[in-house]
C-alpha cells in the first residue's frame, strides 16, 4: 500500500492509502450514500468520468460476483472509501472487492474521512479532482486540475455506447417475443435489459449515434432511451434523433434518457450542485399520490420552468429538493423518469413503470406480429 491524496479543485485535500494499483487518475468527484450495491455502482456506465466516494464506512463485505454487474467493465475513474473489508462472506461471491478493483486496474484508496469529504462536497458541490499516489505537491496538482475538462458540456456517451447494434433476447430463452423494442444505448444498464426481456420484449440495442431512419427500419413497437454519463445537452445527435421519433412510437426514457427527452421536447437542463447518487431518494408520483423510495444517479436535471408549450406534464417530483423526476406528454405516447426504476442497486418501488411502457405499446397496437409499422 502507498500513501495517496485526493486533491480537489478548490484546493482541499484528503489523504489515504492506495490498494495495489498506483499512479494518477482524474475526474469529477461525487458521493454515493448507498450502504450496499458497490458492484452495480462500479459497473454503471453513468459513472464514466467520475471518482466515486462511498459514504458508508465499510465497503466490500459480501465480495463481488458475475451476476450483479451492470455492464462488461468498471466505469468509475477512481474509488474512495473509509475502509475496505478484507474478509468477504457471501455464497454468491467469486472474488473480493479488492481483487476486483485490482483486476480492472482501478485506482482505489481507503483511510479517507469520507464523512468529512461528503460534507465538504455537499456544501461546496461536486468538483474536479485528482487522485494520486505519485504527486503530493499542491502547486503541481492545482496546475494539473486546470487541464481536467468540466463535466458541463462533456459528451461521455461516446465512451460507453455500443460500437454496433445487437439484440438482447426475450426471457426465458425460447419464448416468443410480444414486443420489439429499439433501445438507444447511452450507457445502458444490464438490469434494464433484463427487465424488458422478462416482460416479453426483444430489445434491439442501437449505438447512441444511430439515426431515426435506422430505428424505423426495424419496425419497432417502442423506443427506450437509456441512462448514461455526462451532460445531456452535449449529445445533440441523440436529441435530434429523438425529435424525429416523437409522436411516431411509444417512448420510455430513464435518467439521461429522461433528460434527452426533455431537451427534445423543447425544455432545458441544468447541473445540480452535487447531484443525486444513492438508493434512498423519495419520489412522489403526482398522478396517484404514491410515494416511492428510488435509486438515483445523476448530476443534471430537467428545468421545470423551461417548457413553454403547456403540453409537457410533470408527473413525479423529488421530495428532497422538488426537482423534476418524471414527464409525460398530452399528445405523444411517452413517459420518462429521472430515477432508476430498475434499481440495481436499490429498492424496487418504481419497477411498475416498465409495465406502463408495455401498456403504452399495447395501446398503440405496434405488435411484433402483424405490426402496422410506424406512423
Amino acid at each position: 500500500m502507498k500513501d495517496a491524496i485526493l486533491y480537489l479543485e478548490d484546493g482541499s485535500s484528503f489523504l489515504g492509502r492506495s490498494l495495489a494499483i498506483t499512479g494518477e487518475t482524474d475526474g469529477e468527484v461525487v458521493f454515493n450514500t448507498a450502504m450496499t450495491g458497490y458492484q452495480e455502482i462500479l459497473t454503471d456506465p453513468s459513472y464514466a468520468g467520475q471518482i466515486v466516494v462511498m459514504t458508508y464506512p465499510l465497503i466490500g463485505n459480501y465480495g463481488v460476483n458475475e451476476e450483479d454487474a451492470e455492464s462488461s467493465g468498471v466505469h468509475v475513474k477512481g474509488f474512495v472509501v473509509k475502509e475496505f473489508c478484507r474478509y468477504h462472506s457471501n455464497y454468491r461471491a467469486t472474488q473480493s472487492l479488492i481483487e476486483y478493483l485490482n483486476q480492472h486496474k482501478i485506482l482505489a484508496i481507503e483511510g479517507v474521512d469520507t464523512r468529512a469529504l461528503t460534507r465538504h462536497l455537499r456544501v461546496c458541490g461536486a468538483m474536479k479532482a485528482l487522485l494520486s499516489t505519485e504527486d503530493f505537491d499542491s502547486k503541481s496538482l492545482a496546475q494539473k486540475i486546470k487541464n481536467i475538462p468540466s463535466m458541463e458540456g462533456a459528451d461521455w456517451v461516446k465512451t460507453v455506447t455500443a460500437s454496433s447494434k445487437y439484440v438482447w433476447p426475450v426471457s426465458p430463452a425460447g419464448s416468443r417475443p410480444r414486443f420489439k423494442v429499439a433501445a438507444i444505448d447511452c450507457g445502458i444498464k444490464w438490469n434494464i435489459l433484463r427487465i424488458l426481456a422478462s416482460l416479453g420484449c426483444e430489445v434491439h440495442v442501437f449505438p447512441a449515434t444511430a439515426s431515426a431512419e435506422e430505428i424505423f427500419a426495424i419496425n419497432p413497437d417502442g423506443v427506450f432511451l437509456s441512462n448514461g454519463p455526462g451532460d445531456p445537452a452535449a449529445v445533440s445527435y441523440v436529441i435530434e434523433t429523438v425529435r424525429k421519433l416523437l409522436g411516431n412510437l411509444p417512448i420510455f426514457g430513464i435518467c439521461l434518457g429522461h433528460q434527452i427527452l426533455g431537451l427534445a421536447l423543447g425544455g432545458q437542463t441544468y447541473k445540480l450542485k452535487f447531484g443525486h447518487h444513492g438508493a434512498n431518494h423519495p419520489v412522489k408520483d403526482l398522478l396517484d399520490n404514491r410515494i416511492g423510495i428510488t435509486s438515483q444517479n445523476h448530476g443534471f436535471c430537467v428545468d421545470v420552468k423551461s417548457f413553454k408549450s403547456g403540453e409537457v406534464e410533470i408527473i413525479d417530483v423529488n421530495l428532497n429538493d422538488q426537482t423534476v423526476e418524471g414527464l409525460r406528454h398530452k399528445k405523444f405516447p411517452l413517459l420518462s423518469v429521472q430515477h432508476h426504476p430498475e434499481a440495481a442497486p436499490g429498492p424496487h418501488d418504481a419497477q411498475y413503470l416498465f409495465k406502463h411502457f408495455i401498456k403504452m405499446m399495447e395501446q398503440e397496437g405496434h405488435r411484433v406480429t402483424g405490426s402496422p409499422g410506424h406512423k
